[in-house]
């Protein structure tokens, strides 16, 4: 799980917790099919869509800082309002 979770989100959210909605929101977009059904259970991405998410941003989950993070998800939220 830690490879959602970068360094310094924790801090990152408590200074910006208006940054917290917009994660939660592009990360339910992201959630895997069924994920109710495998453990763990929590409505995380396939391993495979985001390393491929990864990839297409331009880096790995162990580079991602938190403001890249909040970066991308509302790129994805303004993507999905425009089709």
């Amino acid at each position: 799980m830690s490879a959602y979770w970068p360094p310094g989100l924790l801090v990152h959210l408590l200074r910006h917790p208006a940054h917290a909605l917009v994660l939660v929101r592009a990360g339910w977009r992201f959630r895997a099919n069924d994920w109710w059904r495998h453990a763990p259970f929590l409505p995380l991405p396939d391993a495979r869509y985001w390393d491929f998410r990864m990839v297409t941003f331009g880096g790995t989950s162990r580079n991602l800082t938190p403001e890249a993070m909040v970066a991308a998800a509302q790129w994805s939220l303004c993507q999905s309002v425009r089709r």
